[in-house]
């Protein structure tokens, strides 16, 4: 497979091999990625923490598989299991990194990922 470049700007960096201590999920994304993508230092960042935030959840999963979904908090109501809580807010972090590499979607007949600026505040609509 033909490596290429997926930033804008600079010219890429060699990727290096799947850092030590990743484990399956998060080794399998880093391979994935990089066997296919030259990346710049500030993508290799976010591929690890993306890596990272996929093996943190699949042990939240294995820990939220061994629990039940609601717990008794410190008033004695039933809440939410924490674990589960926290898988969810790791899954959003997971999409978010690995939607900031702006990877092309594999289909080449799509138009490119935008890369545009930060919105702007929405106008106040009035009321009739």
């Amino acid at each position: 497979m033909a490596r290429q470049s997926i930033s804008a700007g600079q010219g890429p960096v060699g990727v290096t091999p799947a850092p030590a201590g990743l484990d399956d999920s998060g080794t399998r994304l880093w391979e994935s990625v990089a066997d296919g993508f030259e990346l710049d230092v500030h993508e290799q960042l976010l591929l690890l923490q993306a890596c990272r935030t996929a093996d943190l959840l699949d042990r939240l999963a294995l820990e939220a598989s061994r629990g039940r979904l609601t717990v008794k908090n410190a008033k004695g109501e039933e809440v939410t299991n924490p674990v589960i809580t926290e898988h969810r807010q790791q899954s959003l972090v997971l999409a978010r990194l690995l939607a900031s590499l702006r990877m092309p979607s594999g289909e080449e007949d799509e138009r490119p990922q935008r890369r545009g600026a930060v919105r702007g505040s929405y106008g106040v609509r009035r009321v009739a």
